[in-house]
């Protein structure tokens, strides 16, 4: 059985993790000048970041310049971009669905409930269950059968049908 602390202390660390890609996704300090051999420059260092970047000057001014377009970036800059977009969208969903479980458990488990109003698990969440189970199963078969390049994805043949009057030997007339 889970405390309510230890689901409280899972779902902050979550927020926090989440507030954490945000600031990450934000700042512009991905790619950072190194000083290595004899490449040593001190008086500009310069970020790059996936929305924009930076040069900072030694006396401590810094100029942002956010990309143009989207299309003359890098295809790992796209691919940073839409995973960071997508993991904390992803991260959203899994903060209310911690939430919505951290509720549901508390309603089935808190002691302040009377035992005549507490409730179990039903029968119809666990076919639920299996039935999600079971889709996605049934998903990822589907998928992975699909038909190579190589072949074709139909092998029967249909001929056009004909009319009877355009049918060899017909002696019909037609008025």
């Amino acid at each position: 059985m889970v405390s309510a602390g230890f689901q409280i202390l899972g779902a902050a660390l979550g927020i926090l993790g989440w507030i954490g890609a945000i600031i990450v996704c934000a700042l512009p300090m991905w790619k950072v000048t190194a000083f290595i051999g004899s490449n040593i420059v001190t008086a500009q260092t310069s970020w790059e970041g996936i929305w924009m970047s930076c040069v900072v000057q030694s006396t401590g001014q810094m100029q942002c310049k956010v990309y143009d377009s989207m299309l003359a970036l890098s295809s790992d800059l796209q691919a940073a971009r839409a995973l960071m977009i997508i993991s904390i969208i992803v991260g959203v969903m899994a903060i209310l669905l911690a939430v919505a479980g951290g509720k549901c458990t508390n309603y089935f488990n808190n002691p302040l409930v009377v035992s005549a109003q507490k409730r179990e698990l039903g029968a119809a969440l666990y076919i639920g269950w299996g039935a999600g189970a079971l889709m996605l199963i049934g998903g990822a078969m589907l998928c992975s059968n699909c038909p190579s390049k190589d072949e074709e994805p139909y092998t029967a043949r249909y001929k056009a049908a004909r009319s009877e009057a355009s049918a060899p030997n017909s002696d019909k007339a037609f008025v």
